[in-house]
């Protein structure tokens, strides 16, 4: 028989208080009554606890966990979560019986969700499926560490492998084994512009690096924040610096770059260091305390004339902002790059350890399907990384984007997670954060030189 502690509490008062007269029996009679209210609370909560074990336990899917999937993202931001919602209602309108958990946690490029992720793995406590960049993000920190199940075997069911360009499919794979759905692309080198300043100043769209920077000093003699930036975040900046060493090096050199085949010393980087610094002169002067939608916002109000930013930046203009695109405003390839293609893809996988796994291979289906990227990418302001979604769902830069897609060359982005390690994007991170401050090249160089070995 086990005494529940409130009979234990009465048995102490009672010992002092035997000859207390009517006072002591007034005080007996009031703790039972509080005791047996306890004790009957304690009876169901045991039953309710056993219940759940039972229920738990069996293993057949009708316990508490079985029939919800938790989804965890950092999609909280403009056009992002409109898109997410979109998603998941369409999951909810196909498996009903299956309950939906949005566990998105905010903050730019995943930076908070990402440590978040990071304790909960570690503590063998995973989501159901987690957003995570394809390439190194996806292969280095989780599917090296172990921590994911692969997905060979939903590809072939749903006949996938055709599906996904094969450049795309190798960043979600090591050894064989798929290990990721990709749901999105997004390009990163791209610059969107507010039309109506470039009409009234008389620019014309730059394609290389000496027409991108005559256009900015037209601008700036106007009074014109030639660049938007806002790097209160410091991967906004570690994408400029990238897209500018993809125009110097190109698609194959870029790629070696990151694959240690070419030195963090090399000429060419040196000049794109360079390039970077006197592009930084062009930048609003608050840069350091905005993120990139409060630096998109004085592109859409003409305060500023241009920013690079993912194409997400295309959802918030259109779905936040209200702008329209090719009226309000346009967009163009970072200058020197538009044979390539930066891909940025967000992706869900199944790690291990999780129980449910029925229902998050339902949710990932619904993802990868034609009819879940194109509930998904419109308001997102991505397209899909299926080759076969349907262009009509798409506006014109939609459109446009799917077609270079197939016909660029595709490059990973290293300031989301896709060319390099998580442990060398942080100390990039801070190479570039220091030289945004500093503007010291040599230091630049020498920093991520050093951090090097850990790509």
């Amino acid at each position: 028989m086990v005494i529940h502690p409130a009979t234990y509490y009465i048995l102490i008062i009672v010992s002092g208080n035997k000859n207390k007269g009517g006072l002591y029996v007034k005080k007996l009679f009031y703790l039972l009554f509080v005791a047996l209210v306890l004790l009957l609370a304690a009876c169901n909560s045991d039953s309710d606890t056993s219940g759940e074990a039972e229920g738990d336990s069996s293993g057949d899917g009708d316990g508490e966990s079985a029939g919800k999937v938790e989804i965890f993202s950092w999609w909280t931001g403009a056009g992002e979560e409109d898109g997410l919602l979109a998603l998941i209602d369409l999951f909810e309108e196909k498996h009903p019986d299956i309950e939906v958990e949005n566990a998105a946690v905010a903050g730019g490029a995943g930076t908070n969700a990402k440590a978040v992720l990071a304790t909960r793995m570690q503590g063998n406590d995973p989501p159901s499926t987690f957003q995570v960049h394809g390439g190194e993000e996806l292969n280095k920190s989780w599917v090296a560490a172990d921590k994911m199940e692969p997905l060979n075997d939903l590809y072939e069911e749903n006949e996938w492998m055709d599906k996904f360009p094969e450049e795309l499919i190798d960043l979600v794979s090591q050894d064989d084994n798929i290990y990721s759905v990709p749901v999105n692309i997004h390009r990163g080198n791209v610059f969107f512009y507010n039309m109506a300043v470039f009409e009234e100043h008389g620019i014309e769209v730059p394609t290389n690096f000496d027409e991108f920077f005559e256009a900015a000093d037209a601008l700036q003699e106007a009074g014109v924040v030639p660049v938007a930036l806002g790097d209160k975040e410091s991967w906004t900046a570690t994408q400029v610096f990238e897209n500018i060493l993809l125009g110097i090096l190109g698609p194959d050199d870029y790629k070696k770059l990151f694959a240690g085949e070419i030195g963090f010393d090399d000429e060419r980087v040196v000049e794109a260091a360079e390039i970077f610094g006197k592009m930084l002169d062009y930048v609003n002067e608050d840069h350091a305390s905005r993120n990139w939608q409060d630096s998109a916002q004085l592109v859409a109000n003409g305060e500023a004339a241009m920013i690079n930013m993912g194409d997400w930046a295309k959802g918030y203009f259109a779905n936040d902002l209200d702008l329209k695109t090719n009226e309000d405003f346009g967009y163009f390839p970072f200058p020197a790059t538009d044979d390539s293609f930066t891909i940025i893809t967000d992706t869900f996988g199944l790690p291990k350890g999780v129980e449910n796994t029925d229902e998050v291979k339902e949710f990932l289906t619904v993802l990868g399907s034609v009819e879940g990227q194109d509930a998904f990418n419109p308001l997102k302001g991505s397209i899909p990384a299926r080759v076969d979604a349907d262009p009509s769902k798409y506006d014109e830069y939609g459109t446009d984007a799917m077609e270079d897609f197939k016909n660029s060359r595709l490059v990973p982005s290293l300031a989301h997670g896709s060319a390099a390690s998580e442990g060398f994007l942080t100390k990039a991170n801070q190479a570039v954060n220091i030289f945004v401050t500093q503007r010291d090249v040599d230091n630049l160089i020498q920093a991520l030189t050093n951090a090097a070995g850990e790509m």
